[in-house]
């Protein structure tokens, strides 16, 4: 008798056990999965090695003030498109891209390493008010981004918009001198209709306006 009762036990223990073991894995089962976290993206390496020494005759000293925002909130890293076919007004961000900085800070490291390549950038107000100071105050550039998006014009062809006004002053003692201004605007095709494809074409536009900048000023003699 007492050993049909302990046969007994231990199936009911070990049937006990595995039901546990059943309702344990459908509770993990059943957690919800943490968030897939955005990719990152950015411009790039950028420039992998410096221009030869000596090649062109090094040009006046130049401030880049910090670049504002006008169509997107300060700070903002959203990887953004539009649907020109269908509502060419609407931002829509994606949900998994990211850029690692705003695109403000993206495409002022743009500029500053385009134009840093034959010029000096004073880039803080430190050095803006020690150059004024010795007499000697730079040109000051201001630009202000319009556009930093991926456009579709049709749900498989898009391209990386870029559009920004530069603005260049002179300081004085009476203030500040306007010296000219000018709207850029860079467009590059997209290699395919999504994140991916779209940050890279942005990219290659932002380099391609950090070029127009530099050739602008250049050519103006500034």
């Amino acid at each position: 008798m007492n050993a049909i009762k302990n046969i007994a036990i231990n199936a009911y223990s070990k049937s006990a056990a595995a039901l546990f073991g059943l309702v344990f894995l459908a509770g993990c089962a059943a957690l919800p999965e943490p968030p897939a976290r955005p990719v990152l993206y950015d411009f790039g390496p950028g420039l992998q090695a410096p221009g030869p020494a000596g090649a062109q005759a090094p040009l006046p000293p130049l401030a880049l003030e910090t670049v504002d925002n006008a169509s997107l909130p300060d700070g903002v890293s959203v990887v953004y498109y539009r649907l020109a076919y269908a509502d060419a007004q609407q931002l829509r961000p994606y949900q998994a891209a990211r850029w690692s900085q705003s695109p403000q800070q993206l495409l002022r490291e743009a500029l500053q390493a385009r134009l840093g390549q034959r010029r000096a950038i004073i880039g803080t107000a430190g050095a803006m008010a020690t150059a004024r100071a010795q007499g000697q105050p730079p040109a000051v550039l201001r630009v202000e981004l319009e556009e930093f998006s991926q456009v579709f014009a049709s749900p498989v062809q898009s391209a990386g918009l870029v559009r920004l006004r530069a603005t260049l002053t002179r300081p004085s003692a009476q203030g500040e001198n306007l010296l000219d201004q000018r709207l850029f605007v860079a467009q590059q095709p997209a290699a395919s209709p999504d994140a991916p494809g779209g940050t890279r074409a942005l990219a290659q536009a932002a380099e391609q306006v950090a070029q127009d900048v530099a050739q602008w000023l250049e050519t103006s003699g500034y």
